[in-house]
């Protein structure tokens, strides 16, 4: 149906309030889960790729010096920790906003507006692209980290505070996606 189907405003009002077309899919509700899924799918990519680069790394040099392995262990957790802020953007998005919109027979029962879920799918991809995105770099800095422990281990600090540099803007993006999810009222 479109909007010349209805012959008035109310008409077309009346069904982008209900959000149901074909009477069982709420758009809405669509919508919302694909950005809190966009959310952990992407940040945890990210932070597979990155602490799988530092994994390999590591590795090589695990191999020769077995006591390097708790510094390069921190260095290849700290980009994972963008799959972690991408879980609580799921979290937040799929239990505390959407917690009574999945069963329509369920008592307190509230459909998601399109435009409710339009604003938690956009809340939800600061985090999702900028999870994928600053994992691997993060992965690729904790990587030369490596080296850095291999070739000056009293400089591991050195290797750890890079890392913590990239972490910044993922921390940003994290805090982004939470601030809009906690200002979108369902």
């Amino acid at each position: 149906m479109t909007a010349a189907d209805f012959s008035d405003y109310a008409q077309l009002a009346d069904l982008q309030t209900q959000n149901t077309m074909l009477g069982f899919l709420n758009f809405g509700l669509v919508l919302a889960i694909l950005g809190a899924s966009v959310a952990v799918a992407m940040a945890c990519i990210g932070s597979a790729k990155g602490t799988g680069l530092v994994g390999e790394a590591a590795s090589g040099l695990i191999s020769e010096d077995n006591s390097k392995f708790g510094s390069l262990l921190v260095l290849q957790v700290i980009p994972g920790t963008q799959g972690l802020y991408g879980f609580v953007v799921w979290f937040v998005a799929i239990f505390m906003k959407l917690g009574n919109s999945f069963n329509p027979s369920a008592e307190g029962y509230v459909p998601v507006s399109l435009e409710t879920g339009a604003a938690i799918l956009m809340a939800c991809l600061p985090i999702g692209l900028a999870g994928l995105f600053s994992a691997i770099a993060q992965g690729r800095v904790a990587a030369a980290g490596v080296s850095i422990i291999a070739k000056k281990p009293e400089a591991q600090g050195n290797a750890f505070v890079m890392c913590i540099v990239v972490e910044f803007y993922a921390i940003i993006s994290f805090l982004a996606s939470l601030l809009m999810l906690f200002n979108i009222n369902v």
